[in-house]
């Protein structure tokens, strides 16, 4: 695994949804240069009451969800998703990055 790209979420079930499309446009791109690249995907969600979870299921079923029962912070989300990445990089995101192709 070269990259495990990393969002955490708390209630921004738009710009989380707006996130992962770029992400994944993004990916698509980097796969056409290079089919070797691997890519995976972490969204860790901190309780949202805003059916980010719900979303992420639905739309994007290959991320690997991490969805908290509680709200642990910004911080220990990251590690919890850190701590089961595979990859060589990591790359945190904002969800309300727009990453360009």
């Amino acid at each position: 695994m070269k990259l495990s790209v990393i969002i955490v979420n708390y209630n921004v079930r738009f710009f989380l949804e707006q996130c992962l499309r770029s992400v994944y446009r993004s990916i698509d791109h980097a796969l056409a240069a290079d089919p070797s690249y691997t890519i995976e995907v972490f969204v860790v969600d901190n309780n949202s009451a805003d059916d980010s979870v719900d979303m992420v299921r639905d739309l994007f079923p290959e991320v690997r969800l991490i969805a908290n029962d509680d709200n642990p912070g910004f911080s220990k989300a990251n590690n919890q998703a850190i701590r089961e990445s595979t990859a060589e990089h990591v790359l945190l995101l904002n969800p309300d990055t727009v990453v360009r192709e």
